[in-house]
């Protein structure tokens, strides 16, 4: 926060001191009125009440230009940090590891964007001022009484201890549940998401009823724990203004009790400076200490935010070997891996030769480290023991990220943005000239549908392709995979959720996609690694017979018996 705040310290400052010259009239005005007061009361002159009553109005009229000038540099400076502040956690979204973002609800994450960063930008926006504007007027209140009536100052000073210990006790009690509520809150955003995921399974099967308890529960969970930290506010705040409002009637009888008996040299006019500045001075603590609760969940916001920024599971990109080109070649030498709380190994000592150009299926039964495979050569889970090679280099010298830029994925669930056709296909490329994005609908199959869609290219394809099928969604994640021309292509059983005449349409544009490509395929469906340069069949991590169709099937071992499994 300190390093986003750092570059605009400078208007900062600027903008705190509009905000002081601001409240200028409100410590100024009870000066004036004494003043008015002891006049009447020995019978001044009406020119001095005009005049006191001319400075009044300027210092009102001065309230205009500094509050506007502070509103249009705070409302800049604050509006701008939370801006970046989302933007530096979505950049820190992408340097955590795919592990934490499996692990962790999308909803959780959105959670942290919006709610998290939205407490931030309105602590910054709201209590700062008020913060500024509370110290302003004790600073001033103090001064002027020092100035005027300087036994009164040690009174004032009770304020102090009174205030540490409200503050103490409501910062102990605020911080534990506003956490609990922020987990809450957290809870129901994934509950939430996860419902709305698993729409169609639960209407399917008739399970709304389970559904909506689960929301259910979370809801109250989450009202349990906001009634829990409402509680506690209003106790803390009906407590202050109690203490704070005695302080005040103490105040005001002393000044009149010394007024009465001359203990010391004192005005009407300055009995009632003093128990105006005291309700000021007390109002301006009420309101720092009404901050305590903001301050609280904007910090336990920020407390959140940096549990993004301190998770270690990341991957390390920076000061790694930029790639600049990749012919395709991969080596996976002596390769194991584990997914945390597993007890067997999803890779075990696996050891494969991809040469640049060629087509590899791993094929095998639920579990056999199938999809692992395809996530070590990315790069999203690293190898435990042995090392992966492209080209010839240990994929742990190399920056990732450049070596992405040459790569294409085909997942079995394509994701599309809620935009027109064109830009799925040409999506995070920039300006992509027509005839490249032709080409590319063309050899994805895609061409025909596409022009028969109501606006063609300029198609909205709605959230996550909504508006098209299974199979021409596939066709569109193929014609994106087209466009960037990949060396290396990665197919994560992209054929196993279409039917048989959208299966035959997709494995028709993948043949011509794997064309002078490294690719890897994983598929349940047996009938798409047919004419792969290789079969790789795995069981439980570990590569078990290699070869070409024809020649595993002949040698009547584990790839013959799911071959017939899936035939039968």
């Amino acid at each position: 926060m300190l390093s986003l705040m750092r570059p605009y310290r400078l208007r900062i400052a600027v903008a705190l001191v509009m905000f002081a010259l601001k409240d200028l009239p409100v410590w100024l005005l009870p000066v004036i009125t004494a003043a008015i007061i002891d006049d009447l009361v020995h019978h001044g002159s009406s020119a001095r009440v005009l005049l006191l009553g001319a400075v009044g109005l300027v210092a009102l009229l001065s309230n205009y230009p500094t509050s506007m000038t502070f509103v249009r540099l705070s409302s800049r400076i604050f509006r701008q940090i939370a801006a970046e502040l989302r933007v530096a956690t979505v950049s820190e979204l992408q340097t955590l590891s795919i592990g934490f973002h499996t692990r962790t609800s999308a909803s959780v994450i959105q959670s942290k964007l919006v709610r998290d960063v939205e407490n931030v930008e309105f602590m910054l926006s709201t209590g700062l001022p008020a913060f500024a504007g509370g110290i302003g007027i004790l600073i001033g209140a103090v001064t002027v009484t020092a100035v005027q009536v300087p036994a009164f100052v040690a009174i004032f000073a009770l304020v102090i201890p009174v205030s540490a210990l409200i503050v103490s006790a409501g910062r102990r009690a605020s911080r534990s549940l506003n956490e609990r509520f922020r987990r809450d809150v957290e809870e129901l955003s994934g509950a939430v998401g996860e419902v709305a995921a698993l729409m169609p399974v639960t209407r399917a099967h008739g399970l709304e009823a389970v559904a909506e308890q689960r929301i259910a529960d979370s809801s109250h969970r989450l009202r349990a724990s906001g009634r829990r930290l409402d509680h506690m506010q209003g106790r803390f705040n009906v407590s202050s203004w109690i203490s704070y409002q005695t302080l005040g009637l103490v105040c005001l009888v002393l000044a009149a009790i010394a007024a009465l008996n001359r203990v010391i040299p004192i005005t009407p006019g300055q009995v009632v400076l003093l128990s105006t500045y005291f309700g000021m001075l007390t109002g301006a603590v009420v309101q720092l200490l009404g901050l305590a609760p903001l301050f609280t969940k904007g910090i336990e916001s920020i407390r959140s935010l940096g549990e993004l920024f301190a998770e270690p599971d990341r991957e390390h990109n920076e000061g790694k070997r930029a790639v600049a080109s990749v012919t395709g070649e991969l080596a996976f030498e002596d390769v194991s891996y584990r997914y945390p709380g597993s007890a067997a190994h999803a890779i075990d000592r696996l050891t494969l030769h991809v040469a640049a150009g060629e087509t590899i299926a791993f094929v095998g039964t639920s579990g056999s480290g199938k999809s692992t495979m395809l996530n070590l050569a990315l790069g999203f889970v690293r190898p435990q023991g042995g090392r992966i090679l492209l080209d010839g280099s240990d994929i742990e010298t190399l920056d990732l990220r450049t070596v992405r830029r040459h790569v294409a994925v085909v997942p079995q669930e394509s994701v599309l943005l809620d935009g027109s056709v064109r830009e799925n296909v040409v999506y995070g490329l920039g300006e992509v000239p027509d005839d490249v994005v032709a080409h590319a609908l063309r050899e994805a199959n895609a061409e025909e549908f596409v022009a028969a869609l109501a606006d063609g290219w300029n198609t909205r394809v709605g959230d996550r392709g909504s508006a098209l099928s299974g199979g021409q969604r596939q066709r569109l994640a193929i014609a994106r995979a087209i466009v960037r021309d990949p060396r290396i292509l990665l197919l994560d059983e992209a054929t196993s959720a279409l039917d048989n005449e959208s299966e035959s349409l997709v494995r028709e544009a993948m043949r011509r996609l794997n064309r002078g490509r490294t690719v890897l395929i994983v598929a349940h469906r047996l009938s798409t690694v047919r004419n792969a340069d290789r079969i790789v069949v795995l069981e439980r991590g570990r590569i078990v017979e290699q070869g070409g169709h024809e020649e595993l099937l002949a040698a009547n071992g584990a790839y013959s018996r799911l071959y017939a499994d899936v035939v039968a």
